[in-house]
């Protein structure tokens, strides 16, 4: 890009029946002052678009760590539930294990139970008729005796 300074510093070669040099000065001095303002205004809006561009890196780098947090803690969450419902899951199965083992001892308390019932009254019907039979053979000894006292 051409600068301010080189635009002053042109100097033009002189020809027959050339350019009138005063009109040439002063259009390269008017030149020279419009092209100087835009220079520097050139140069302040680069800065204005470097500092912006600054802001929109910072502005997008922090949005993309927004959104790194936000997958960040998405994912934070659903670990967190994965995690609580399979200890949900373990404990409803540790659960059901322990109360299946609490009926099955149960189950073998009432079989227990029931055979020392069954035994109990095997017992009963045993000694029953052995005492049974005892009365019997006593009652019929007394008979006996009492027959024989008698004659």
């Amino acid at each position: 890009m051409i600068t301010p300074l080189e635009i002053q510093n042109k100097k033009f070669s002189k020809k027959m029946r050339g350019y009138d040099e005063n009109e040439v000065d002063e259009f390269l001095d008017r030149l020279t002052e419009d092209y100087e303002a835009l220079y520097r205004e050139n140069a302040i809006l680069k800065d204005r678009v470097q500092i912006l561009e600054d802001k929109m890196k910072h502005y997008t780098d922090m949005e993309a760590s927004l959104q790194n947090a936000l997958v960040l803690a998405q994912t934070a969450a659903e670990e967190s539930t994965k995690n609580a419902q399979e200890k949900c899951d373990l404990m409803i199965k540790q659960a059901e294990e322990e109360a299946r083992r609490i009926i099955e001892r149960a189950n073998e308390k009432i079989i227990d139970i029931e055979n020392q019932y069954q035994e109990a009254k095997k017992q009963m019907y045993i000694f029953r008729t052995r005492f049974k039979t005892l009365l019997e053979a006593q009652l019929e000894a007394v008979v006996t005796l009492c027959d024989q006292l008698e004659e």
